[in-house]
């Protein structure tokens, strides 16, 4: 592994630089500019022309009408996508610019290829290694450029926006996909197959002495053998090289307004939302960079370089390792037969670690005069602190054989498609016995997020019905590599399932209604005609004064319990083969 100071690093920039003959705007500025989107993609094509180990090729679309480029180093030259698993690579995927405001990776991708590729030393190192990097994702949000709008941060002296060309958080679109970036970033994803990921950002929070911090995929999340790893050998592994390099980092400091010091602090859990949380549901090592906002720009993209290095050498050393975990993840996901759909926190057991900060104290602001949170930066500490990295299952479902998806919900068949869910189609109208899920409770939210209005807090009742289903219906099996994904969206009560993202918001809404007055005559009809309803409303009638007083409710209580109800109301239209 490669150790040098920041000192070196700036000698081994110019060196390499002169080799490659191509200098990026962030070193032509002295560390203060980052390009835009046409001098970004300028330089890869620059790049490309000049060295047969970088490839570029536009992968789809996205919402500002530009393609989404995927950049790819290889000691072999081109890489045979079809064919790579026989090869026996490990491939690193390289996110940049999902918030385009957070360019740092931006700068330091364009350095790392270009240094890789001038470096001819490098080809024999890493020859077990395919580097594929998205140089901006979010590329409506680059081309939206100001010096406000990131107004806790460092420089650069312009950057990008954090919305898209529709002004949506792409990193809360990877599971509805309602960008075109999201679907051509699916497409990269799965022809790419990575093994590990790292997407680059720039956090908000505290202050303390790191410029870099990292979000490692929650392992208990992650799952299993894969989970520890990643837990108990990647992550140390990645920290142990950036300290060698005088660059320690630390787990993403998860607190607002208040000292990390003060009560430790919490692994953020990454949400199938978020990029990390995606990759996770395909077994991936996901790592998302976080370097301080406060830093200097030219810092925080320097050890963002370093950090990039160090995964390859990480990634490199430990390629055996992570290929075997990786497919004992898929091997075993088959025989799991609990899903946990809501995580808690586990507040009884803390790590503790060392923590690099900066004392804090509250003072009057000069502003509002209230009480404010101050970092004194001239009394900065070493001390241990908790770290809560382990969460545990508060709610889970036992993992169908099969779901069954009526072909009528094309929306959601595309998305499975897209992400690599191998579907058959049932070949004749068929009854089969399946469970189905009851709507019986679920909180919507007051304010849009991210162009919905989210569900949580569902609450269902089971049934096991026989359900006749029409030739060309769907059944999509839990035993594939893709299963945990299909898992994931398709039950309701996980947290980014795609009920809770409103895909089936059509069944909440009843279709068919009674005028009372014509009712009347057909309750008192069916009342007499069915004992045990008439004893059920007398009950509740006797129970419930405000439904005594309301003439309306009670016809629709023998209403809804009626067969002139609608099936169809509060019925969740995804069945489940058990196991």
């Amino acid at each position: 592994m490669r150790v040098f100071s920041i000192c070196t690093f700036v000698f081994l920039i110019t060196v390499v630089s002169s080799k490659a003959q191509l200098t990026t705007k962030f070193e032509s500025s002295g560390g203060t500019e980052t390009p835009t989107y046409e001098e970004g993609i300028s330089f890869y094509q620059q790049l490309a022309e000049s060295s047969d180990l970088i490839q570029m090729q536009g992968m789809g679309s996205t919402d500002s009408g530009h393609p989404l480029h995927l950049v790819t180093y290889s000691s072999e030259g081109p890489v045979d996508w079809e064919n790579l698993d026989r090869l026996n690579k490990i491939v690193l995927l390289i996110n940049n610019a999902i918030h385009p405001g957070e360019p740092d990776g931006v700068d330091a991708s364009m350095m790392l290829l270009r240094d890789l590729a001038a470096d001819a030393t490098a080809t024999e190192r890493l020859k077990d290694i395919v580097i594929a990097v998205i140089p901006f994702y979010n590329i409506g949000g680059v081309l939206n450029r100001n010096s406000g709008t990131r107004a806790n941060q460092n420089g650069p002296k312009e950057y990008g926006f954090r919305g898209n060309a529709r002004n949506y958080d792409l990193n809360r679109d990877f599971v509805k996909m309602d960008t075109r970036n999201a679907w051509s970033f699916a497409e990269i994803f799965h022809r790419v197959k990575p093994d590990v990921f790292v997407d680059n950002h720039v956090s908000n929070g505290a202050d303390y002495q790191y410029t870099l911090t990292l979000i490692s995929t929650q392992h208990n999340k992650l799952g299993g053998t894969l989970g520890g790893y990643m837990n108990e050998t990647m992550t140390p592994k990645l920290m142990q090289g950036m300290a060698e390099k005088n660059m320690p980092i630390t787990p993403f400091v998860n607190v607002y307004n208040k000292a990390p010091d003060e009560s430790g602090f919490m692994q953020f859990m990454d949400l199938p939302r978020y990029s990390t949380g995606y990759t996770t549901l395909f077994h991936v090592l996901g790592f998302m960079v976080e370097t301080h906002m406060l830093k200097p720009f030219d810092q925080r993209v320097k050890a963002t370089y370093e950090f990039l290095n160090t995964m390859i050498d990480v990634s490199l050393a430990e390629k055996a390792q992570i290929k075997s975990m990786r497919q004992k993840a898929l091997r075993d996901w088959p025989g799991l037969v609990d899903y946990t759909t809501e995580w808690r926190i586990d507040r009884k057991s803390p790590a503790t670690i060392k923590f690099l900060g900066y004392e804090a104290t509250k003072r009057e602001s000069s502003v509002t005069g209230r009480q404010r949170l101050y970092y004194d930066r001239s009394k900065p500490f070493e001390k241990n602190v908790p770290y809560f990295n382990n969460y545990v299952s508060r709610k889970f479902i036992q993992i169908p054989s099969h779901y069954v998806i009526p072909q009528g919900w094309h929306n959601i068949i595309k998305r499975l498609e897209h992400n690599g869910v191998e579907m058959t189609r049932i070949g004749s109208d068929s009854t089969i016995a399946v469970e189905r899920y009851r709507l019986r409770k679920f909180n919507t939210g007051k304010s849009p997020f991210e162009g919905h209005y989210m569900h949580t807090g569902l609450e269902v009742d089971k049934e096991i019905v026989s359900h006749t289903f029409r030739a060309g219906d769907y059944l999509v099996a839990t035993n594939q590599a893709s299963g945990r994904y299909a898992v994931e969206v398709l039950e309701p009560q996980s947290p980014d399932s795609f009920f809770s993202w409103n895909f089936f918001d059509t069944i909440l809404q009843q279709k068919e209604h009674f005028s009372p007055y014509v009712f009347e005559d057909l309750a008192a009809q069916l009342l007499e005609e069915n004992v045990g309803l008439r004893q059920d409303f007398e009950a509740k009638k006797e129970a419930d004064v405000g439904f005594a007083n309301n003439s309306f409710v009670q016809l629709n209580y023998i209403y809804t319990h009626s067969d002139h109800y609608e099936k169809a109301h509060m019925i969740y239209p995804v069945f489940r083969i058990t196991k």
